[in-house]
Formats: C-alpha cells, structure tokens, sequence
C-alpha cells in the first residue's frame, strides 16, 4: 500500500502493521466505534500477534473459516480488542467472508478496482458495520493517507474528502493532528449535547 503518512494510534509496531496490511487497516476502521480511534487502529495488530501465538496468520479467508466462538475469543482475551468484543468479533468475521469470497482474499482490492468514488463509496457502504459516516471517512482516509484517488473520490468522501481539515481519523498522520481531532470531535460533542 502506498502510503503518505499514515499516525493512527501510538503503538509504532501497530502503525507500520496498517501502512503493510490492507485487511488490518479495513478492521481498524471497523471497530473505530464506541472506543478511542487509537484502540481500535491498534487492535487488528493485537489480533495478528494473538493468531500467530495459535500458528495462524490474520488474513481475511483464515478469519472467516474460524469458528465464531474461536474469533469470538481472539476479540474477548484480556485486554479486550474492543468494548464489545462478541459483537465486534462477528461483524470481523462478517468483513473478512465478503473480503475473501468477493474480493479473493485482498482488501486492497475493494479500492483499488473502484472505478469511481462513487463505486468506493457504494462498495464500504456494503460491508458490515461501515455505515454512511464509516464509508466516507475510510473512503477519505484512502485518498489522504494511501493515495487512493479514483474520480470523484473527495465528493464520495465529503465532508470528510476536504483538504486541511482535522475532522476524522482521515486527517490523522502525526500525534499532533490526532489532538486536533479529538479536540473537534469533542466540541461536536459539545455542540450536539446543547
């Protein structure tokens, strides 16, 4: 994967594993929900340690042929990948079958075969767990930090496609910019609970 510059938790060896992995940068993004961004972004690299502790690496078609339990229990080993690791293990699960059956195995390909924005746009919007929200901002987060711009690609991303902006883990490429996100993330917040 071609890479700008990609700062989506503090964990280095986590960093490095999604610049390497397509799968583990779609699951980051996955369970980018109800937990700080940088846990989520640090968990699949926690996944991958705790398969090859069991000789298994993560990959999309060796996920989907666990048995849910297994996964389930990958999710659930403290510490926890996710708050709610049972359900979070299932939608993993759910991703990594339609990765592996309708992308033969590589991630990379949902967007790298997208003719368009658009195309991008309806394919994440497809998988499980990537609501509208999830799709723009991981379709943004592949045009800022991967370099992955088919036509149309900001306008599929949008609001989240914009340039100079910290309003997502798409702008996210230093420890300084992930404070200036939590930060707009915060007084949204803030707005919202008015």
């Amino acid at each position: 994967m071609k890479t700008v510059e990609l700062y989506l938790t503090p964990n280095g060896e986590a960093n490095d594993y999604l610049k390497r992995d397509a799968f583990a940068l779609l699951l980051g993004m996955l369970l980018d929900q109800q937990i700080p961004m940088e846990r989520a972004f640090a968990a699949p690299f926690l996944l991958n340690r705790r398969m090859e502790a069991t000789g298994q690496d993560l990959d999309p078609c060796t996920l989907a042929s666990l048995p849910g339990e297994e996964v389930a229990e990958l999710f659930s080993a403290k510490p926890a990948l996710h708050r709610f690791p049972r359900s979070m293990a299932a939608k993993a699960t759910a991703v990594a079958s339609i990765v592996c059956e309708e992308y033969a195995g590589s991630a990379s390909s949902i967007w790298e075969t997208a003719p368009s924005g658009a195309v991008l746009l309806s394919r994440l919007k497809a998988l499980p767990g990537f609501g509208e929200d999830k799709a723009r901002i991981f379709l943004a987060l592949l045009g800022k930090r991967l370099q992955v711009i088919p036509e149309g690609w900001r306008e599929a991303a949008a609001p989240f496609g914009e340039a100079g902006t910290f309003q997502s883990v798409a702008d996210s490429d230093s420890p300084e910019s992930l404070e200036k996100i939590r930060l707009y993330k915060a007084a949204i917040k803030a707005q919202k609970a008015k």
